[in-house]
């Protein structure tokens, strides 16, 4: 058995799709040239849901790619995993279960729901959420101390510079029912339907043009709404289970392996938005033009993180001895970046971009992907770069040609 048989050495049916390739100094110089390259098609009528950008992993590159698009008035919209736990709108619930946990509060923990814009579901008052700077006075002038909810109320009413609206908070704490199925899901439900309502357009009104917090708050409300209503049976099974107790504790911990085991996505809102895909979800798309960002031999593909010697998986890649009855992970020879690869080629109707940097920011060299052996690119000169990406930008004449039989009986 050759120790081959996964790696990106073997063979790859490339479409005939032509490529072009941009070379930049650095990932910051890539995700520029990468923009620029939308922004250049745009100026040649190329609708913009004609053209999307793949990474293989977004983590590295959301950032200087957001920047970059802003820089060339592109609004992008990035598809990826919503990690739900680190959104406001979880936060939020997270923090008045521990409220609700506890006999007796610190002043930080009954806090932290105001800090988070939680506000009454029925009020028709505008002054919700409380101000950040009020929930601050309150955090100075209030008892550091924890006490009982009761003892809460009354310290919020013997305390006349304290805004009026955390007594409306600690009556509601101090009327929450006893956590059962039904009531934890009405309860934590209003919390998330007052958010919607009052504390996602704070988000929107701090927001950036792009919208990109705006989106990704709406679209954990929506997450975290679904997490809610879940939440009803598996408490319940739990409950008849013995596995769980009836507390806000048990309510928190089961809604963290909920959002931890369901992620959500974010999904497409705005049809004059520039589609950023990790590259797990190119497949089956097809795109006009499609541009593969980060391929390097750092990044595309990844470097195996298993905890296995290398010795030891070559050994078992070679399948040589007793090592032959175990299953080998493709991941170790990149066959997961080699499938996402390909499906990105698949993906490209009219022509594929690929990009990539040559240094990191300590001015080390980066090796190209191994991946790039496989495509018969047309290598964009570094003056033809620098026009691109210039205010006097000018689309490659390595493309150009495919452009003007793209946009043929384009109306837009």
């Amino acid at each position: 058995m050759e120790s081959d048989r996964f790696a990106l050495s073997g063979p790859i049916d490339t479409p005939e799709t032509p490529a072009v390739e941009i070379v930049s100094r650095t990932r910051r110089d890539e995700a520029r040239s990468a923009m620029a390259v939308v922004a250049a098609l745009r100026e040649r009528d190329v609708p913009i849901r004609d053209v999307a950008v793949v990474v293989r992993d977004l983590d590295p590159n959301e950032e200087p790619l957001f920047r970059a698009a802003l820089q060339y008035g592109i609004a992008p919209v990035f598809w990826t995993q919503l990690r739900v736990t680190q959104t406001r709108p979880y936060a939020l619930i997270e923090s008045v279960c521990a409220v609700l946990a506890q006999d007796r509060v610190g002043r930080d923990t009954l806090l932290r729901p105001l800090e988070l814009r939680w506000s009454p579901v029925d009020s028709t008052a505008e002054a919700w959420p409380i101000e950040p700077e009020e929930v601050h006075r309150a955090k100075t002038e209030l008892p550091a101390s924890p006490r009982s909810v009761s003892e809460w109320i009354e310290a919020i009413r013997s305390t006349d510079t304290v805004d009026e609206r955390l007594r409306t908070f600690g009556d509601w704490i101090d009327s929450a029912p006893r956590p059962e199925p039904e009531s934890v899901v009405s309860l934590l439900d209003e919390v998330v339907s007052a958010y919607a309502e009052r504390g996602l357009p704070e988000t929107m009104a701090a927001d950036s043009p792009a919208l990109l917090d705006t989106e990704t708050d709406a679209r954990a409300v929506v997450r975290v709404r679904t997490l809610v209503q879940q939440l009803r049976h598996k408490f319940a099974d739990r409950l008849e289970a013995g596995t769980m107790e009836r507390s806000w504790n048990d309510v928190a911990e089961l809604a963290g392996v909920i959002a931890t085991q369901r992620p959500g996505r974010r999904e497409h809102s705005n049809a004059r938005a520039l589609d950023i895909f990790e590259a797990n979800d190119i497949w089956a798309l097809e795109i006009p033009f499609v541009i593969a960002v980060g391929m390097t031999e750092t990044e595309w593909p990844q470097p195996s993180q298993s905890a296995l010697p290398a010795a030891f998986q070559e050994a078992i890649l070679r399948g040589e001895g007793e090592s032959e009855t175990l299953a080998p992970q493709p991941a170790w020879a990149g066959g997961r970046d080699r499938d996402q690869f390909v499906d990105t080629l698949q993906s490209a109707g009219q022509c594929l971009v690929v990009t990539r940097h040559t240094h990191t920011v300590d001015g080390d060299e980066v090796p190209p992907s191994p991946l790039l052996e496989h495509l018969d690119t047309q290598c964009i000169s570094e003056a033809s770069r620098r026009q691109l990406i210039s205010p006097d930008r000018a689309l490659p004449p390595e493309m150009r040609g495919f452009v003007v039989e793209a946009s043929e009986g384009n109306d837009e």
